[in-house]
């Protein structure tokens, strides 16, 4: 099998890498499970900013030097890519860019970064005839063929992503750290309930995937499969409109957010990618270890 998907990944990374630190990537995603999923591994000294929930307190007082506990991350992640799918997907981001590929070029990175990391790699979506779930595996082929899959299949109907989140929940015996790759829309329709019960288990992470506006010039409707009038676009009154339901939409979602701990970021073009990843992640880690 040729690693087309992969092939692209790696060159985007490497693009990357030539303005920031070599293996910044590597070393942000490495630390993400921090304050979680962590074995004890030895007795030190207390430093200033260490956590006070990890000082020993009997081998404190019993040596009297305050001890804090030191902890290793368990030698394997889950990491699961909750992927958004149908028409909408196949819509544009506010830079012009396809949503359906920045989706896979996220997805890609992040399993790419997993697998380098010896961890394994999971994926979810929905498809026209149900819940596609792809199991947990190592290696950069296996990842390349679920790619392959989302692109080919899961882009013609199928289940709510809240429903997804249900099958996870009761389905998947698994501690994960779980990425959910959606847009505002699809962020809407999960409940709050449903990102508490997965929070409270796995790691949940939002990366969303932003539309395009209904201003400017020859801007595609994929519902009605046509382009929308000139006349529309460029409406101010009507682009204020728009402007005001998505911020109060956000808002409301980052509220959502906000009250179950999940970190959120979101991305319009390719080319932004690898430092959203970078921001995710270095958020979430000061998140887990408030």
């Amino acid at each position: 099998m040729k690693l087309n998907y992969i092939n692209k990944i790696k060159a985007n990374i490497s693009i990357f890498s030539t303005k920031k630190t070599t293996n910044i990537l590597e070393g942000t995603y490495k630390s993400v499970y921090k304050g979680k999923s962590m074995n004890f591994e030895n007795l030190r000294e207390y430093v200033i900013n260490d956590d006070i929930k990890d000082i020993d307190w009997k081998s404190s007082a019993r040596t009297g030097t305050l001890l804090v506990k030191q902890f290793i991350s368990e030698k394997k992640h889950n990491i699961m890519l909750l992927m958004d799918t149908g028409a909408k997907m196949d819509a544009d981001t506010d830079m012009h860019e396809s949503k359906k590929e920045i989706a896979l070029y996220t997805a890609g990175t992040i399993g790419y970064l997993a697998i380098k990391n010896s961890d394994y790699i999971g994926m979810i979506y929905s498809k026209e005839n149900g819940i596609q779930y792809e199991p947990f595996r190592y290696n950069l082929y296996n990842l390349e063929q679920y790619l392959e899959n989302y692109d080919k299949y899961a882009f013609s109907g199928g289940t709510n992503i809240n429903d997804i989140c249900e099958y996870i929940y009761k389905n998947i015996n698994k501690r994960m750290i779980i990425f959910i790759i959606t847009d505002l829309a699809g962020l809407d329709s999960i409940e709050s309930k449903k990102l508490k019960q997965l929070s409270q288990i796995h790691d949940v992470l939002i990366i969303n995937i932003n539309d395009n506006y209904m201003f400017g010039h020859d801007i595609y409707d994929i519902h009605d499969n046509d382009y929308i009038p000139e006349m529309l676009l460029k409406d101010k009154k009507l682009n204020n409109i728009e402007n005001e339901i998505r911020s109060e939409l956000l808002k409301k979602n980052k509220n959502k957010l906000k009250k179950n701990n999940i970190s959120m970021t979101s991305i319009s073009s390719i080319k932004d990618i690898n430092s959203q990843i970078i921001g995710l992640l270095e958020e979430h880690r000061y998140a887990s270890s408030k």
